[in-house]
């Protein structure tokens, strides 16, 4: 191991330079995975991977740049602006194709973005771009629409063990010492799936041990990673520890818990509209039907603090927040779109019933589409009993109304109008 190499963290130090050497992501980098495919046959595209913090977004860019021998430059969103995006798209233009590696870039705003769209069309600059955030939010649609998106998942216990093992065996320094993972639960837990934070927390614990044996257990990385809490700091490893108790104060109805988890990030310059998407999603997402203004309320958040930023954000920020604790809380609605998900990965593309289908043309009138369908507005109290389910899901129920004041509403009137169909 180089003077230089012996420098860096364990984590970098650690970072797989081949798809098979990569640990996790298999349905885009196994056997036949679509990623590994791509990379194969040397064509490219550019993209957006989109994933959990430590599960292998830069290191898949890093690898995909040493398979097909383009030449390769990175830039942080958080630091670069479009200067810096111009400078390699000249340098690119003058050496033919390059892979421009953007980190976060989410971050990048309307005009950062856009000034990579023309290198990206016309083949000058391959773009890979990872984000830890839902590009169909972050990503301008023009941009978005030039590039793949591949998913990246959480990393499984055993995954993240197998590579913490396959790690310490290649290692120069580690691979020559006595190592005992007596306790991995700490490791696990505090990493919170992150394969970075991992390999950084056991290099932590590692160096601090005495005695031939390094023998890891969860007291110690505890004790380690306590000393080590740092600041609130928007790009690191704390970010999504206070994002969740933040979300977490809100659902368990604590308004001080969550003004002051807010105010952490307020301190620590978090992008406000990262916080309101967080808020947008909490209203339907744990108070839904429960109280609908909250997704009016959050949306309004939503809207302004886009328009007026910091530091004016934090007084509608505090209003919403404070709101959402307030509020009743249900995730029915939430747990009726997982129910529905599964039922339809589970039975597939079933035919939609032919009185529900539409029926433009005398073919399909003939064929019987739309025969029979009962037009609600023709009945008394706009309501007829139909079946509007596949025949063979008619007997399941998805949306199960919160026990809630406005939710017990929603569910006697289903049940006045349904009968048994709703009768919980």
């Amino acid at each position: 191991m180089s003077i230089f190499q012996s420098h860096l963290p364990f984590a970098e130090r650690s970072r797989p330079h081949s798809l098979d050497d990569l640990i996790g992501q298999e349905h885009l980098v196994g056997k036949e995975g679509i990623l590994r495919k791509t990379i194969t046959q040397g064509i490219i595209p550019s993209m957006i991977l989109w994933g959990p913090p430590g599960t292998g977004k830069t290191t898949l860019a890093n690898i995909i740049a040493n398979q097909v021998k383009l030449p390769f430059h990175t830039l942080s969103a958080v630091s670069a602006g479009v200067k810096e995006v111009r400078e390699v798209i000249n340098k690119a233009k003058g050496y033919g194709r390059t892979i421009l590696f953007i980190d976060e870039i989410h971050r990048f705003n309307k005009s950062q973005q856009d000034a990579l769209l023309a290198a990206v069309e016309k083949g000058v600059i391959t773009l890979i771009g990872a984000t830890t955030e839902n590009p169909s939010f972050e990503v301008n649609r023009a941009l978005l629409s030039r590039c793949q998106v591949y998913t990246l998942k959480d990393l499984s216990a055993n995954e993240l063990l197998g590579l913490l093992n396959k790690a310490i065996q290649k290692d120069e320094k580690y691979k020559t010492q006595k190592i005992e993972l007596k306790e991995t639960k700490a490791l696990l837990s505090i990493s919170g799936g992150d394969a970075r934070k991992l390999l950084n927390l056991f290099e932590l614990v590692a160096d601090a041990s005495i005695g031939k044996t390094i023998v890891i257990t969860d007291q110690k990385v505890t004790a380690i990673a306590q000393q080590r809490v740092a600041a609130y700091d928007k790009t690191g490893e704390q970010h999504y520890d206070i994002i969740s108790a933040f979300i977490k104060s809100i659902r368990g109805s604590d308004p001080n818990g969550a003004v002051y988890w807010l105010a952490r990030m307020i301190e620590g310059g978090e992008d406000v509209k990262f916080i309101a998407r967080r808020l947008l999603i909490l209203a339907s997402e744990d108070i839904g039907n429960a109280n609908p203004t909250a997704m009016v309320i959050a949306t309004n958040c939503f809207n302004a603090v886009t328009f007026i930023g910091y530091p004016e954000a934090e007084i509608t920020l505090s209003q919403c927040v404070t709101y959402l604790a307030s509020s009743p809380k249900s995730n029915a609605s939430y747990m009726a779109i997982k129910k529905a998900r599964q039922v339809v990965k589970q039975t597939g593309d079933l035919p939609v019933p032919l009185h529900l289908r539409n029926a433009p043309t005398k073919l399909m009138k003939d064929l019987g589409y739309g025969k029979g369908y009962k037009y609600a507005h023709d009945y008394p109290n706009n309501f007829v009993e139909e079946e509007f389910l596949p025949e063979v899901l008619k007997e399941n129920k998805f949306y199960d109304p919160g026990n809630n004041p406005r939710e017990n509403e929603i569910r006697k009137r289903l049940q006045a109008l349904w009968k048994k169909k709703y009768n919980y």
